[in-house]
């Protein structure tokens, strides 16, 4: 079986059916084969519904009159029916799950999972799983006889658009004997049997009991941190044959820069720069990752290398994800390096005179250019690009990044400094990023105060959140207001900017409130960010556009929406627009429902510590869900968890006898599989 061939070259699978499964990213067998079940139930013990007492319950029977209806807010929708077997019914109910209206068909026999419970006075079942109960042809149920009622260990899948997760379990099932002909992807090793991948597909997808499915999880994951090793270490051979321009470090031009400085820099700050000017002097381009928490102070650390660089004769470019961002840079850098001599460009689509200034940059007339993608267009050249910064670089797509690298002349690479707010665990920096060299400011600028971060349900807000934004506005500071929808949507209970702005403006009449997102046009969005800036909106009211970047010391007051949903990561960076100012700053993480806040609603709460977020993110998520949403779609994890240490050791060893013994040509789906994570941080 060919892993690469389309997913409808499986049996059951037609061309309707392989459209629906390709948009939701599901393209070939092998991602079909490695969609891995969310979770499992284990259904050895039902019970019936008579015999019902309170706790974790398993039962099967059907569902009746099932209807969904909304709380006063419309903020919580509540899914309730009945469920009856041959003994007695229940009542059971899911909250903001209104899908469940039209899950069940009118007749089937279903198995619930969940908690039975006293809840406002009613026993009730809330909540459960549901998975279809399906009675084989040749009279087994689920592969269990029925006389025993014992339906075993089930796995569940998750949804994929117009695919449900029961969908999911037949393609799998049927494809069940093509799956136990998969052959090893990784080279043999002195520890390895064969057929482990094979066996380890059908642990995972057709497991006895929890132990068996770990033990096939934890194969593939070993396969995936193999992967990314290898393809780290394969990065650094191929970046190390590059040659780049030598830029010679002098103490006296560190020292004159760092007098200018209206601070003393932070420690992490110091060993910081030190590592990239000795980076800059080396033959061969510096590839490095410069991480900080929100605030840390990466642009004064990157101010002082590119001064460095720009005195040795180079150009150097600073790529940024937003005009605002560039714009910010912009100001600063000039702040910084103007009284030096250094001339200092921006360079974004509403620049005018494009034409005369790209001219200047050709010429070498302009030491740093600053911009966004304008500077990586066919008719941006350079005189000697020798140094490439690129902020919150996981922002940009390959293609962009190799774009601006190849604009250095004379067949040398660049050094290429990124940087990155989002803090990248220890774990990862060993695997997916082990062709980086990495350097991190741990602390926060001296004097920022931490901000208190409170959660609070919807309906407290009066109580507790309007006169905190109150007393912020009268004392002169200015409100961040954070919705996740734009517009109102029937399908889902989330608070839109546009309806929070109108609301807003009722609560808070004598206030200036603006709202802001994403599909505005990149000058309108400017426009009220500099208004906002400038002190001209006391609350502005906006989706996560405003995540990376904003600089408005005077803010002191974030309030996130729907907080539950949002991620950890991404909670983080919207708390790190406010708290940049000498004023204590206050985040308020508003959620709906009734349900206690999650877990990492709390950890959020209690920690303002990036790396430690980043570290419980991993473990609450898994790594596929951060990097491969921070990468684009280039790094697609799916099963690893780095915290498994042992694991990255073994496979570590495995690597490095590979690298002295083999080669990647012997192994063709190998190779294949491994591009994409290559292109990561690649130079070349």
């Amino acid at each position: 079986m060919n892993l690469e061939e389309g997913v409808e070259s499986l049996k059951g699978i037609g061309k309707k059916t392989a459209e629906s499964l390709r948009k939701g990213g599901i393209k070939t067998v092998r991602d079909l084969f490695y969609y891995l079940p969310r979770s499992y139930e284990n259904f050895q013990n039902l019970t019936k519904i008579a015999n019902l007492k309170p706790g974790k319950v398993v039962i099967k029977g059907q569902i009746e009159n099932l209807n969904t209806h909304y709380g006063r807010s419309r903020r919580l929708a509540v899914t309730e029916g009945v469920i009856k077997d041959d003994t007695a019914s229940v009542r059971v109910v899911w909250f903001n799950q209104s899908y469940r209206a039209k899950q069940f068909q009118k007749g089937k026999t279903y198995l619930f999972s969940g908690n039975f419970e006293l809840k406002y006075g009613r026993l009730q079942l809330t909540s459960p799983s549901a998975t279809l109960y399906e009675e084989e042809s040749d009279g087994l149920k689920n592969a269990i006889r029925p006389e025993k009622e014992n339906l075993g260990f089930q796995p569940i899948y998750s949804a994929k658009l117009a695919i449900k997760p029961d969908q999911f379990k037949k393609f799998i099932k049927t494809a069940k004997p093509e799956i136990a002909r998969v052959p090893d992807l990784l080279p043999k090793a002195s520890n390895l049997k064969p057929n482990l991948r094979s066996e380890s597909l059908l642990k995972v997808h057709f497991p006895k009991d929890q132990k068996e499915a770990d033990e096939g999880r934890k194969y593939l994951a070993y396969e995936e941190i193999f992967e990314l090793i290898l393809a780290a270490r394969l990065n650094r051979e191929e970046n190390q044959k590059l040659k780049s321009e030598k830029l010679p470090f002098k103490a006296k031009n560190t020292k004159e820069i760092i007098s200018t400085l209206p601070f003393t820099l932070t420690p992490g700050q110091k060993r910081a720069t030190w590592d990239i000017l000795q980076d800059l002097e080396k033959p061969v381009p510096m590839n490095r990752l410069l991480q900080g928490d929100v605030g840390s102070g990466k642009t004064v650390v990157a101010a002082i290398a590119a001064y460095q660089a720009i005195k040795a004769g180079a150009q150097v470019a600073l790529l940024a994800p937003t005009s605002i961002l560039a714009s910010q840079h912009v100001e600063s850098l000039d702040t910084l390096l103007k009284p030096l001599g250094v001339k200092t460009a921006l360079l974004i689509g509403s620049t005018k005179n494009k034409a005369e200034l790209k001219k200047h940059i050709k010429s070498g007339d302009v030491n740093l250019v600053v911009g966004t993608h304008a500077i990586i267009t066919d008719d941006t050249e350079f005189n000697n690009l020798a140094f490439c910064i690129i902020d919150e670089q996981h922002r940009f797509g390959v293609a962009q990044r190799q774009k601006l690298l190849l604009k250095s002349k004379d067949g040398l690479a660049p050094h290429l400094l990124s940087m990155t707010a989002t803090p990248i665990p220890r774990s990862l920096e060993l695997t997916i990023f082990g062709d980086l060299e990495v350097s991190t400011i741990p602390e926060p600028p001296k004097g920022r105060m931490p901000i208190k971060t409170k959660i609070i349900r919807e309906m407290d807000q009066t109580e507790f959140l309007y006169p905190k934004v109150k007393e912020e506005i009268k004392n002169g500071r200015q409100v961040y207001w954070i919705c996740k929808a734009i517009e109102d949507n029937p399908k889902e209970e989330t608070v839109s900017v546009k309806k929070q702005a109108e609301k807003l403006a009722k609560i808070f009449p004598k206030s200036k409130i603006d709202f802001l997102h994403g599909r505005m046009k990149p000058a309108e969005k400017d426009e009220k960010m500099l208004k906002f800036q400038s002190g001209k909106i006391d609350i502005l009211v906006s989706t996560t556009v405003v995540e990376v970047g904003v600089n408005v010391p005077n803010a002191t007051l974030m309030v996130i929406m729907d907080a539950e949903g949002f991620g950890l990561a991404q909670l983080h960076q919207l708390r790190g627009r406010v708290g940049r100012g000498e004023h204590q700053s206050f985040c308020f993480l508003v959620k709906s429902g009734e349900e206690p806040p999650s877990r990492r609603l709390r950890e959020l709460e209690k920690s303002t510590s990036g790396f430690y977020l980043a570290e419980v993110d991993l473990k609450i998520r898994g790594p596929g869900e951060i990097y491969g949403s921070l990468q684009s779609g280039v790094l697609d994890l799916r099963i690893a968890t780095f915290s498994d240490t042992a694991l990255i050791r073994a496979a570590s060893k495995q690597v490095n006898e590979f690298m002295k013994n083999d080669s990647l040509e012997n192994y063709p789906e190998l190779a294949h599989t491994i591009k994409k994570y290559q292109q990561l941080t690649t130079l070349n």
